[in-house]
């Protein structure tokens, strides 16, 4: 079996037109219809795509290539699904309530969009490339079944679980009201993290991966095609940066807080304590790594602020983001 050879032989430029073409089409349909119900399908699906694509037109179905594509198949189809039956139910995405109309600024997300997908697919799609599986080059797959695929094919199937058993614990509890209003989400795995299924994502990244590396100890294969596998580290870096500095955690964490402090500091005084609750939810609660509150709680607040992620650019400040909040509270009244 022999893999086709289309434009660059890691398939980077075959992949990333293909991406291109598949954001670009969905924008247009968002943006000329005005909905939100495609656009994490398209993100998600945009993975599959590539997938199985690298690995139709590689040509080389060694038990690696089928594992680690299949894996990130699967990976796709949930979290695809999960997130378009999640925006039918809801009706719309509160995040481009304030971008939906603006050309260049909608656009600027699917740009972002296209990049995310190709650069964290990179390992899969380098793993099926000629570089990597063509026999001509000595592309010989290791034996499949190394204890660093054991590893990956473990952390991959852990943060799988952890990410989609907390989507559907945060759905039903907000859609059978089992949280009151004044509570934070705090069931399930929700009890040990603020935020599981962003941990969960980032697993499954680093497993994918880890997974997709086992060629490069091949000492027959090219230095090029080596030094493109451990380049391919940039998927799971990458996951973790977005998640954690860009559109993850800062998007969730103030915004969560601000919600909590002005239905306590609101009309209704059955949300007096609205803001005490969450208080402690953050005291109890880890920002990521799924730990027990009993653990986690007693925990100094130095080790919770560097190793265990909860930085202070993430914490609202009742003085000065406080004030701010109610300022802009009371101009829309």
């Amino acid at each position: 079996m022999v893999p086709v050879h289309a434009l660059d032989r890691f398939y980077l430029l075959l992949t990333f037109l293909v991406t291109v073409g598949w954001q670009l089409s969905g924008f247009a349909i968002a943006y000329t219809l005005k909905v939100d119900k495609i656009t994490d399908f398209t993100g998600g699906s945009n993975f599959f795509v590539l997938a199985l694509l690298s690995l139709l037109i590689g040509n080389t179905f060694y038990a690696r290539n089928i594992v680690a594509s299949a894996l990130v198949m699967v990976w796709a189809v949930r979290i695809a699904s999960f997130l378009l039956f999640r925006v039918i139910k809801t009706g719309r995405d509160a995040r481009f309530d304030n971008i939906r109309s603006h050309i260049f600024k909608f656009l600027g997300f699917w740009i972002g969009q296209i990049l995310w997908v190709w650069t964290v697919s990179l390992p899969v799609v380098i793993l099926n490339s000629p570089a990597v599986s063509d026999k001509r080059i000595g592309g010989d797959n290791p034996k499949f079944g190394t204890g660093r695929d054991i590893a990956g094919i473990i952390i991959w199937a852990l943060g799988f679980s952890v990410e989609a058993v907390a989507d559907q614990q945060k759905y039903y509890y907000k859609s059978r009201n089992k949280i009151p209003k004044g509570l934070p989400t705090n069931r399930g795995l929700w009890a040990w993290s603020r935020h599981p299924p962003y941990f969960g994502e980032m697993l499954c990244w680093w497993g994918i991966w880890m997974i997709c590396i086992s060629p490069a100890t091949n000492g027959s294969l090219p230095t090029s095609s080596k030094s493109a596998l451990y380049g391919s580290v940039v998927s799971p870096l990458l996951t973790f940066i977005i998640l954690m500095f860009g559109s993850g955690l800062p998007t969730a964490e103030k915004p969560t807080a601000k919600r909590f402090f002005l239905l306590s500091n609101g009309r209704d005084t059955q949300y007096a304590s609205a803001w005490k609750h969450y208080q402690e939810y953050l005291q109890n609660t880890s920002i990521l790594i799924p730990i027990p509150p009993s653990i986690y709680g007693p925990l100094p607040r130095i080790i919770k602020r560097t190793i265990l992620m909860d930085f202070p650019m993430y914490s609202f400040s009742e003085e000065k983001d406080g004030e701010v909040a109610l300022h802009e509270a009371q101009e829309d009244e």
